[in-house]
This record gives C-alpha cells, structure tokens and sequence, in this order.
C-alpha cells in the first residue's frame, strides 16, 4: 500500500486540505510536507495522529474495501460464536431470522 495514495484518497474522500489534517491531527506541517513531496513514510505514532485527525482508526486506514468497525457486542457474539456447534449456530441464526421477522 502507498502511504501517500491513500492519505490523498481520505483526504479527497473526507474533503479535507493538508492544511487541515495537520491541525486536526496535530502534527506539524513539515510533517505531512515530508510525506506528500519528499515520500517519507511516516512512523506508526505519526500515521496513528493522522488517523486521529482523520476520524479513523489504523485498521481503517490500511483497509482494503470498506470497513466495519465491531461494537463490543458484536465482538463478543463473535467470541461466543466460535465455540457453538454447527447445530447451535444454526439455531442462533434461526433464531435471529425470525426475531427480525416478528418486528
């Protein structure tokens, strides 16, 4: 993944000036200055800045395709979910259809 690309393409998608991302990240200018024209790839604390100032989390920002975050009660059906039985998961999911259904 290109660094810049994809800062360019949340920056474009969020529209937002670098100018901007700095502030709202708290980085200084030069920061991004050195990312965007002389390719330097930014450190994990930096990019987790500009993460911040972009509304998004690391995961988000190397995200492939859209992104769902997990609530934590979605993750821990999740974490349940892994010790059912095909039977029990079957149930659950029927069980989800038809409380879905009775609305």
């Amino acid at each position: 993944m290109n660094v810049q690309d994809r800062l360019n393409e949340l920056l474009k998608k969020q529209n937002l000036s670098r100018y901007r991302l700095a502030k709202n990240s708290g980085i200084p200018e030069e920061t991004l200055t050195n990312i965007f024209k002389r390719g330097s790839i930014p450190t994990i604390p930096t990019l987790e800045m500009i993460c911040k100032g972009l509304n998004i989390s690391l995961s988000e920002f190397f995200a492939e395709d859209d992104m769902i975050e997990c609530s934590p009660e979605l993750m821990e059906l999740h974490d349940e979910w892994k010790f059912l039985t095909q039977k029990q998961k079957n149930l659950v999911l029927e069980l989800i259809k038809e409380m879905r259904n009775k609305k």
